[in-house]
Formats: structure tokens, sequence, C-alpha cells
């Protein structure tokens, strides 16, 4: 059976991300120094990150958010507003920054568009991602475009159903292991991994390495001769 459909992750796939996220918290860590360790700070932006996901969902907002969350725990009565708004344009710096494309992306994208159908599935915050796609300058390479809250089986298996495929036509691929790979898997599609380095624990899960419709790649450039050999079965 032939590929038909095939999905794309952004963030760390497509361009830049973690590298931004990991250099705002750093500035919090640094921000927050005089009243915590670095490592306690890290500790409880993480668990606080987790806690306020069903809250606030994926991206920059809510991550700024649990910033100030995190802070206001950490300094408690001396948190001044200087330092609220030093945090709050962390955040807007984290929001504002240049899209920055890994190498060989149009190519691979023009590559893929001769394989089949390529949509954008990716979750976060609509309008960040929106501006994201559009500072990108790729938002024409795609045949669709899907922004949601997050990735499971059923997110993919609506999405097979709108685009008409049978599951084993389509294939995704991205960086994470969690919202990636393996709710394509159980979906019924086929998946790509593709690791990149600073990657955010949140998204870690087991490396499905025995499954027969799993490839790990080293770069996104390797998934149109990947699917060539999907073909040639």
């Amino acid at each position: 059976m032939p590929i038909r459909l095939i999905c794309l992750d952004a963030d760390d796939t497509l361009w830049h991300n973690m590298r931004h996220f990991n250099a705002t918290e750093d500035a919090l860590l640094d921000l927050i120094a005089p009243f915590a360790d670095r490592a306690i700070t890290h500790e409880r932006l993480t668990a606080c990150e987790a806690r306020n996901l069903k809250l606030y969902g994926y991206g920059a907002k809510g991550f700024t958010l649990s910033m100030i969350e995190t802070a206001v725990e950490l300094v408690g009565d001396p948190l001044s507003a200087g330092l609220i708004a030093d945090i709050l344009a962390a955040g807007r710096a984290l929001l504002s920054h240049p899209v920055e494309l890994f190498d060989g992306i149009a190519d691979t994208l023009d590559a893929l568009a001769e394989r089949g159908r390529v949509v954008l599935v990716t979750k976060g915050d609509l309008l960040h991602q929106e501006a994201k796609l559009a500072a990108s300058g790729l938002g024409d390479r795609f045949h669709g475009i899907e922004i949601v809250s997050d990735k499971t089986a059923d997110t993919f298996r609506r999405l097979f159903a709108r685009e008409g495929v049978d599951a084993a036509e389509a294939v995704m691929a991205g960086d994470s292991l969690r919202s990636d790979i393996h709710p394509a898997l159980d979906a019924g599609a086929w998946a790509a991994y593709v690791p990149q380095p600073g990657a955010w624990s949140h998204e870690s899960a087991t490396v499905p390495s025995d499954h027969p419709r799993f490839r790990q790649l080293d770069r996104l450039g390797d998934l149109p001769a990947w699917i060539d050999t999907l073909y040639a079965r």
C-alpha cells in the first residue's frame, strides 16, 4: 500500500525551538540565582510546567506563566515588580525569536511533495505557531495545516479520516517520541523519529526500536528515501 499522506511536526523538526526555551530558562535561573540554587529552580520549573500543561497547554505563553509561578514559589515576599518584569521580558523574547530552519528543509519538503500530500501537524499556542509558520516562509509547501492542543492517536485517526487515507498509507515524522511517534504508531501509521539535542524531558518516551512501522533517522532529509523503501514493499 503506497504512502499518500506525509505528516510533519514543526518545532525542532523543521526549525529550531528548544534552544530558545533552554536559553529562556537559563535567563530565569540567572534572575533567581540570588534566592535559590539553579538546580532547585530547574527542578521546580519542570514540575510547575508539568502540572500547568492541562491549564495553559503547550507553548511560550504557558511557559512564561510557569516561570512567574516558579519565581513566586522560590523568592516569596522579596519578589519585586522589577523581577517579574524581567521574567515577562524573557517570555516576550521567546515569543519573538527568529525562525531558524534546519539545513535543507525547503528541498526536503519539495521532495516529499512528490511522494504524497504533506500536512503540518504541530501543537502549541495557535497564534504563536501561525506566526512561526508565516516567518518560516514554508506555508505554501503544505497541503494542510493542523495546529492542535495535543497529539494523540485519536488526533491522527481524525486527520486520516478527513484526508480519506488508511492509516497504513500515512507516515508521521518528528522529534518527539511522546507526541509524534507513539501516537502515530498507535493510530496504525508509519513513524520516523528524528531526534534533536536538548529535547524537553516531558517529550521523552521509550524508543520502539523493534516496531515494524518505525524508523529512526539522522535528519529529516532522509525521510524521502525511507518512504521510497515503503513504496517498494
